[in-house]
């Protein structure tokens, strides 16, 4: 069987949910798209850290409250294109479960991530410029909250859902 790592992505409301997935749709290269419009905080925790993720998730949605954030602009990926987040509160409890799971992260989730929604990958750098410019002509930032943790396990392509646990404590100061 081969490694199927977990991921643990920020949870978007419905409407940032559904307008960014229709982008997704739209513009990712149909064959290669598997997956909706996510934010990915980790990438890869091992199959042996399912159950001490699915113990730690639920237990920092309670203690938090929706985490605002805002979609900021267009990130250019070199040969696609991503709709830019920012969210301090995001990346503060992002850090707290890298710090939890310290020793045990990959070289890639070691490092603080520049949060994003991919809505275009694997394109010709010309086609990428070519969506940057069309929606850079109408687009507006776009505030929103986090609403919850979500946990996956990677199938190949297709992610199978895991945990999706609401935010529902206190503020972060």
């Amino acid at each position: 069987m081969a490694f199927e790592p977990f991921i643990v992505t920020a949870g978007l409301p419905a409407d940032v949910f559904a307008w960014a997935d229709e982008l997704r749709r739209a513009h990712y290269p149909p064959e290669r798209n598997h997956l909706h419009a996510h934010v990915t905080l980790f990438h890869s925790f091992a199959p042996s850290q399912r159950d001490e993720l699915a113990s730690l998730l639920p237990r920092f949605a309670a203690e938090f409250a929706p985490v605002p954030a805002r979609v900021a602009g267009l990130m250019d990926l070199g040969k696609g294109t991503a709709l830019a987040i920012e969210s301090p509160g995001m990346l503060e409890i992002r850090a707290m479960i890298a710090d939890h799971f310290h020793g045990a992260l990959t070289d890639q989730d070691r490092h603080s991530p520049r949060l994003h929604i991919t809505i275009q990958n694997k394109v010709t750098r010309e086609q990428a410029r070519s969506l940057q410019q069309a929606l850079e002509a109408d687009f507006e930032p776009r505030a929103f909250s986090f609403c919850a943790l979500e946990l996956h396990l990677y199938r190949g392509g297709p992610w199978e859902e895991m945990g999706r646990y609401a935010f529902r404590g206190r503020a972060l100061a």
